[in-house]
């Protein structure tokens, strides 16, 4: 994630566009991630993309997200942005469900 303090915005990863970067608003990157990382927990079998919102939009600020409005995009642009980085992992089972990477604790704003 690269930030440019001039205009607040962040680059995010896409898992299924590899060197693909698109720049978000910074704040907003921020709390879905922080929200993503406290819901999913750090062992198999890990939580459905549809439990893992559930439990997520109600921990974001709403002032940022009034009443859930655009989390659900958000959470998946993030979602896909820590797959990328490999921060959380995508069980190979239907429906699908994701886990955070155990030894990938935190993640850092400024790495690309």
């Amino acid at each position: 994630m690269t930030a440019d303090p001039s205009d607040d915005r962040i680059g995010v990863l896409n898992v299924n566009h590899p060197g693909s970067v698109q720049r978000r608003d910074a704040r907003r990157v921020a709390e879905v991630r922080r929200a993503y990382l406290s819901v999913l927990p750090e062992a198999s079998p890990g939580l459905t993309i549809a439990e893992a919102e559930r439990r997520l939009i109600p921990l974001l600020p709403a002032e940022l997200f009034p009443d859930g409005v655009k989390a659900g995009w958000w959470a998946k642009a993030i979602q896909l942005d820590l797959e990328a980085r490999g921060i959380i992992v995508r069980e190979p089972v239907r429906p699908l469900r994701l886990h955070r990477r155990p030894e990938a604790h935190d993640f850092s704003p400024a790495t690309p």
